[in-house]
């Protein structure tokens, strides 16, 4: 069942916020987006469509993302940001709780989500012309508020899993990439790909500087 243009709908669950209100999440000219974390807006297989979507659109649909410091405190979903902000999102980090987790469309559309009930999230999804400004007011301001994630990151160390501090190790101990990846246990194949994972994490070009950073923020130790 389609929604009603003119009316503001509240949908229960991730599955029928996809199936009823799913085409909005298309934009043609901005996309933004609020939330804690990465795992927010988990809608199964939905996301991966989004992106599709608006790599077909010409030009491209500007991309603001704005999450709390909560985004940051794992590697996974760290070096995940920091490769969302080289692929062109703006990304921000918000020093302020965000309570409750929006999207907005074109400035036409917000998609506001509410705490759980029972377990399923409840979301509202406006079209009303005044109540979507209002949103992207107070989107706005607390956009101006927070830190570029450049900004944010540069003072301190990143993530890094007890693995990842390993690998660091075996990389300033010199070691050859199959000696390390015997060391460890894992395929070489793997090996290569956690190494250039850190990297991404480290902002370094080269190993020679991955080390040179994990020797700055005492990751060696």
């Amino acid at each position: 069942m389609s929604l009603d243009p003119d009316r503001n709908v509240v949908l229960r669950g991730e599955a029928e916020l996809a199936e009823r209100a799913g085409r909005l999440f298309f934009a043609r000219e901005e996309f933004a987006c609020a939330a804690t974390d990465l795992n927010t807006w988990a809608l199964p297989g939905f996301r991966e469509r989004i992106v599709a979507e608006s790599r077909r659109v010409r030009p491209r649909p500007a991309v603001r993302k704005l999450y709390t410091p909560a985004a940051l405190a794992d590697e996974e979903s760290e070096r995940r940001l920091v490769e969302l902000a080289g692929a062109g999102v703006r990304v921000r980090i918000c020093p302020a709780p965000l309570p409750h987790e929006t999207i907005i469309v074109d400035r036409r559309v917000a998609i506001l989500a509410g705490p759980p009930r029972g377990g399923v999230r409840e979301y509202t999804v406006v079209r009303s012309p005044g109540v979507v400004r209002g949103v992207v007011s107070l989107f706005r301001a607390a956009w101006e508020t927070a830190d570029e994630l450049a900004d944010h990151r540069r003072d301190r160390p990143p993530a890094l899993s007890e693995e990842s501090r390993r690998i660091l190790r075996l990389l300033g101990g010199g070691l050859k990439d199959e000696a390390a990846a015997r060391r460890l246990g894992m395929p070489l194949r793997t090996y290569r790909r956690r190494v250039a994972e850190i990297l991404t994490l480290l902002d370094a070009d080269s190993r020679f500087q991955a080390g040179l950073r994990a020797h700055e923020y005492g990751l060696l130790g």
